[in-house]
């Protein structure tokens, strides 16, 4: 089964627990319209391609990691578009969470996918409870304080947030934790693999900004313009478009090259260059010809 199949299984069975008898049903439809049907699912298929990369010996163990690391996504991006941050009317070319159930679900469909993430790491870490502890420590945080995804939202909340700090915290704790939780899951050293991660998340928020920039809401599924619109740190305001060109072909190079020596090294180099590259948009790319 490919790792897409894999995340897909995984999400689905995670989700189901919200749909037994005595769940709310309106939060249970939120939930899984808050995750399905779902983006490019780039964070959990990085956590399997590191976990296979260092010899993955419990897939079921690394498939609710990946999972798990999905589902805090999808929750911060439910939360990211409530009205009181980015009062999002659109996400994945259709109405946000909050505009197709109300912003009281949407706030606890978040919640709720948050918690979840973690009842699907302990339930399917018996296997190997000593994996247990560093995986919920990793994972845990990426999404708290002081450095998680809830930090770095709260430097929107800031008169001033230095830019790579934002990102690294907002966006790039979440992939540092999918590199070093992968690892963690298959019993390999997990602390090399973080520089990897932080540079991808950098890599990928670098060209988030310029989307936002440079294409449109309707190629992209979401509202373009709000970084200028509200006031908060983006790579090509800082830098301009050139300047965030050449920010992200370092990142991507940087990422390449932080990758540990590993079983699998050689094709998870393949992977991380295709990552890269797909990071680039059309408009980017002839825009840097």
């Amino acid at each position: 089964m490919n790792a897409v199949k894999r995340i897909e299984r995984a999400l689905d069975a995670a989700v189901s627990m919200a749909e037994m008898p005595g769940c709310p049903p309106k939060l249970a439809a939120a939930m899984r319209y808050s995750v399905f049907p779902g983006g490019a699912r780039i964070r959990p298929r990085l956590c399997l391609a590191v976990a296979g990369a260092c010899g993955e010996d419990q897939p079921k163990l690394a498939d609710a990691v990946a999972a798990s690391i999905e589902l805090l996504h999808c929750a911060s991006l439910v939360h990211d578009d409530l009205p009181c941050f980015d009062d999002a009317e659109t996400r994945r070319g259709r109405p946000s969470v909050h505009r197709a159930f109300g912003e009281p679900l949407a706030v606890l469909a978040g919640d709720s996918l948050i918690v979840l993430a973690f009842q699907v790491l302990v339930q399917n870490a018996a296997p190997s409870p000593s994996r247990l502890v560093p995986l919920v420590k990793t994972i845990g945080g990426s999404v708290g304080i002081p450095w998680g995804i809830v930090a770095g939202q709260a430097w929107e909340c800031e008169d001033h947030a230095d830019l790579a700090e934002y990102q690294r915290e907002k966006t790039g704790a979440l992939f540092a934790a999918a590199t070093i939780a992968g690892a963690a899951a298959a019993g390999a050293e997990a602390e090399p693999w973080r520089l990897l991660g932080e540079r991808l998340g950098e890599a990928y928020q670098v060209a988030d900004d310029i989307r936002d920039v440079i294409e449109n809401a309707e190629d992209l599924g979401k509202p373009v313009g709000r970084d200028l619109a509200l006031g908060r740190p983006n790579a090509a305001a800082q830098f301009g478009l050139d300047g965030a060109v050449q920010r992200l072909r370092r990142l991507a190079g940087e990422a390449v090259e932080a990758i540990p020596d590993c079983p699998g090294a050689r094709e998870l180099r393949a992977v991380i260059l295709s990552e890269t590259q797909r990071l680039m948009p059309k408009k980017l790319a002839q825009h840097a010809a």
